[in-house]
């Protein structure tokens, strides 16, 4: 079996404005340097189709999806908060982005494929049940997640959150879900600055400070959260893979390598290996320096389609 990879192009017709860091070229960027390292030959390429009303609301209520209809622009650009932007092709391609990770989850469950990664925008880890914010509108791991519980009938689901900002949205969501154990690794004292202190067992940070070297990271993240997924025995492996922790990148103070996100997929792998079938779903977040997104993104990629 191999890695599936989930992609569209409609992704991309959401741009929320030529300064804008969260832009199409992200996707862009992947793709090609895929085509030019050849590791695109290696995936099982999927193009998703739009997540359904009924999946949306096993995350979000009604209320909230009809208000981002509403507020979704026939032309131009309306902003839901001074970062997140909405424009007509807006919901289109977070439908698609979040039905990419609902379709990864059927697929690797039913044995189709070992793993996938969906690569796709707008981003979700931020959006909370209620609440858009952060370049995200539909939480795209957490909708991955009830589908995996709800549909799937699984007992014990694992997320590994390590985007330079925390998943506000995803521990909003599955706080006190004892089904679910969400690890996070994210700087601290850093924007979304809510939800660090949350205590609820189900959720493990391990905030980092801003400029903290490669070595502490590693000491820090496996420390945090290894024995706690062992412990868990996850059934099945999401992954919120936000690559903003790389040094180039502009939005964050880390000082991550593109090793250091090979070393995490590895160590997540592990882990999938040893509890989970070596079932993963991980799905695009942060990243925001085109070519150390490309870089980190090939290399998770590659540790991924290393499974058999």
């Amino acid at each position: 079996m191999t890695t599936a990879f989930f992609s569209h192009d409609d992704c991309m017709k959401h741009n929320m404005g030529p300064e804008h860091p969260e832009s199409p070229e992200r996707i862009s960027s992947i793709l090609a340097y895929l085509a030019d390292t050849h590791l695109q030959e290696d995936l099982d390429w999927v193009r998703p189709e739009e997540i359904t009303r009924d999946q949306l609301l096993t995350v979000h209520p009604e209320t909230y999806l009809q208000q981002l209809d509403l507020m979704q622009p026939t032309r131009g650009r309306v902003f839901t908060d001074p970062d997140t932007a909405m424009m007509p092709d807006t919901l289109h391609a977070a439908r698609l982005a979040a039905g990419g990770n609902v379709h990864a989850v059927d697929m690797v469950m039913s044995s189709q494929v070992t793993n996938a990664f969906v690569c796709a925008r707008p981003p979700g880890h931020h959006a909370e049940r209620t609440k858009s914010m952060g370049f995200c509108f539909y939480n795209n791991i957490a909708l991955a997640a009830m589908r995996a519980l709800t549909f799937h009938h699984l007992e014990r689901v694992a997320i590994i959150d390590f985007d330079v900002h925390q998943g506000n949205g995803t521990v909003d969501i599955v706080s006190g879900d004892e089904r679910i154990l969400m690890c996070s690794s994210f700087q601290h004292p850093f924007y979304p600055h809510s939800h660090v202190h949350r205590q609820a067992d189900n959720i493990v940070n391990a905030p980092i400070e801003a400029n903290c070297s490669s070595t502490e990271y590693r000491k820090i993240v496996e420390a945090a959260w290894l024995k706690k997924l062992q412990d868990f025995r996850p059934q099945l492996v999401l992954i919120s893979a936000g690559f903003d922790g790389h040094k180039k990148d502009p939005m964050g103070e880390l000082n991550l390598e593109t090793e250091d996100y090979r070393w995490l997929t590895e160590m997540l792998v592990s882990v999938a290996h040893d509890h989970s079938n070596d079932r993963i779903i991980s799905t695009l977040e942060g990243g925001y320096h085109l070519k150390a997104l490309a870089e980190s993104v090939a290399a998770h990629l590659d540790v991924l389609n290393a499974v058999y």
